[in-house]
């Protein structure tokens, strides 16, 4: 009775902070529930990340339907972008099996602790009408330079793939900070079911109790942070996009710490 009432606390913890992180910052479910399911749960970290990116799936859909819905989501450069990502996670994967493991362990947690400071200190307020300045030939090909660098990163550290996102969209695409948003959930949700999947037929079926809980927890504060994202001043998004990261960031970096 009590090691179900630990995994209901571990898994609705970890289904919150991930699903703020979606629904906010479009930051990928695995940085927060894979640590949260190996540290309190014992789980092989292995299926860890598998369970951790199921969850991103669903969340990560219904982020991007609610920003659909709102006009914050940029479907054609979000797909050319998805492509690139996909093959050059390819790429960096089996450039990681060449060199010596444990490189740039930490790289994603860093990352989402600085890119929060970055949107608290230096706030993302490109217009609609900045964006759309841009050429689409400009931004397809900023797109599939962008998604190359994102995927190579990605393929060989393992994490980080939803914060590069973030980053390419706002700083280099010129996105307002709801499309950045709204787009990267979007590719996110097709490269985690890609992630989820290759590692359920590797590894092999999960513990389906913990899925579900990950699951509908890490979907259900994805879609609460969604809307109230959506309904939000650029200004005040910035503000709670930068908090939830920072916070995730430190939290994810003492969950490492007790793990040693």
């Amino acid at each position: 009775m009590m090691d179900t009432f630990i995994t209901i606390l571990v898994t609705f913890f970890a289904g919150l902070g991930a699903g703020l992180g979606t629904g906010f910052a479009g930051m990928s479910a695995a940085a927060v529930i894979s640590p949260m399911l190996i540290i309190f749960l014992g789980m092989d970290p292995y299926m860890a990340v598998g369970i951790a990116l199921s969850s991103d799936v669903l969340a990560s859909a219904v982020s991007a339907y609610t920003y659909g819905k709102n006009k914050n989501i940029d479907i054609k450069n979000g797909l050319v972008m998805m492509s690139s990502v996909l093959l050059f996670t390819v790429v960096g994967s089996y450039v990681a099996s060449l060199v010596p493991q444990r490189t740039m362990g930490n790289m994603s947690v860093f990352m989402t602790f600085i890119l929060g400071i970055k949107f608290l200190v230096k706030p993302v307020m490109t217009t609609r009408e900045q964006m759309n300045s841009i050429s689409q030939k400009e931004r397809v090909i900023k797109s599939l330079i962008g998604g190359a660098g994102i995927g190579f990163i990605c393929g060989f550290v393992g994490a980080g793939g939803g914060m590069m996102m973030l980053l390419v969209l706002s700083s280099i695409l010129g996105y307002d900070l709801k499309t950045a948003v709204g787009t990267s959930v979007l590719i996110m949700s097709f490269t985690a079911f890609t992630g989820a999947a290759s590692h359920f037929v590797i590894g092999g079926q999960p513990n389906w109790f913990v899925w579900t809980l990950c699951v509908v927890f890490t979907l259900i504060w994805a879609r609460i942070a969604a809307v109230i994202a959506n309904k939000a001043s650029a200004k005040t998004l910035n503000r709670v996009v930068g908090v939830v990261l920072v916070t995730l960031g430190v939290a994810v970096f003492i969950f490492s710490l007790v793990q040693r």
